[in-house]
């Protein structure tokens, strides 16, 4: 019997050495793989559809994962505000599930941007570019970074990545869309409050996280500066600062 063949995925910027075989991912596992499998196994109990089965390790120590076939959202046309109230649904559905899960004693978690505070276990990256719009379910990819976090810093990256808040936008056209999303996530009055500035937070986040690592080398990040991700960050983190009052408008 033939072995299926293995084929390098890419597109990603963070994540080298993915590849699919079958229907499934095989990625290199570290320190934080094991803890992912145990959230990622707690969510495929509980039936939560946004995520991709865990299906353990292969014969090289990689973890091993459901492949989900579909595009992803970042190389569709902009979703119109139904779709972005549907993502901020299934943020708040990973969320409602994420509270009632118990980390192992020992987990190891990548943390990369440190968040304004740790209620749950997040993502830390629902954006675009992890979306899998598949035709019977919409599914959230690449939790390496899941650790720690908010509710309201991790859905403010999706704001930014699905909105998108791009530097140089038209914030009376971007308004309408940050509401559409915290629209279907169900914010209350005062998370209303609270997440405009957590949207230019985070993005500023990023940014100096690139920054930084252009002075230090942390890799992937000194490369992704060096290619100019950073060009695209600060001003992406200006345009969402200098525009809180409108998205606080829009929520309140």
């Amino acid at each position: 019997m033939t072995e299926p063949q293995e084929h390098a995925l890419t597109g990603g910027n963070v994540s080298a050495g993915v590849v699919r075989v079958g229907d499934t991912v095989r990625k290199p596992s570290g320190p934080h793989t094991a803890a992912v499998e145990a959230f990622l196994s707690y969510l495929n109990t509980a039936g939560f559809s946004g995520a991709p089965e865990t299906l353990g390790r292969d014969e090289l120590g990689r973890h091993v994962l459901q492949y989900i076939p579909g595009p992803i959202a970042h190389g569709l046309p902009p979703m119109d505000l139904d779709g972005l109230h549907r993502v901020g649904r299934l943020i708040r559905e990973l969320h409602d599930l994420s509270e009632g899960f118990r980390p192992p004693r020992d987990a190891r978690w990548d943390v990369v941007i440190q968040p304004d505070r740790a209620d749950l276990i997040c993502h830390n990256d629902l954006a675009s570019w992890n979306l899998v719009c598949a035709s019977d379910r919409w599914v959230f990819i690449d939790w390496d970074g899941a650790a720690p976090g908010s509710r309201l810093w991790d859905l403010a990256w999706s704001v930014t990545s699905f909105v998108p808040l791009d530097p140089g936008g038209d914030p009376d056209k971007d308004a309408p869309r940050v509401q559409a999303l915290a629209g279907g996530y169900g914010l209350t009055r005062q998370q209303r409050r609270e997440l405009p500035h957590l949207i230019g937070a985070h993005s500023r986040a990023m940014f100096e996280l690139l920054r930084t690592s252009s002075v230090t080398g942390q890799q992937p990040w000194a490369r992704l500066y060096a290619e100019g991700h950073g060009d695209y960050w600060g001003p992406a983190a200006g345009y969402a600062e200098k525009h809180i009052d409108t998205w606080t408008r829009a929520l309140a």
